[in-house]
């Protein structure tokens, strides 16, 4: 349960001035928060315990190969673009 005093350090750190009715009504909001909090936290201890999935975990990432040699669809890419300089595409220049 939190404190009074632990409530005003709180209002203190984040600047801001709360009445004595304020400070209680703040009271009982963090209260119910950190009950919350708590019975979210038993709830997460508990679920590492399950049993693990029956499904199989696959990676479906393919192996790493040897790229392609550089410069094989150069020439294929850049004669499909309209315009071209030398093995580059030229765009419209925009500013």
């Amino acid at each position: 349960m939190i404190t009074t005093e632990e409530i005003e350090k709180l209002a203190m750190l984040a600047r801001i001035a709360l009445s004595p009715e304020e400070k209680e009504r703040m009271r009982g909001e963090v209260d119910s928060i950190l009950e919350y909090v708590a019975t979210i936290q038993k709830v997460s201890a508990t679920a590492g315990t399950r049993t693990p999935s029956i499904v199989a975990q696959v990676n479906v990432m393919r192996e790493d190969g040897s790229p392609h040699e550089s410069g094989i669809y150069t020439e294929a890419l850049v004669s499909s673009a309209p315009r071209r300089e030398g093995n580059y595409i030229k765009v419209k220049k925009i500013l």
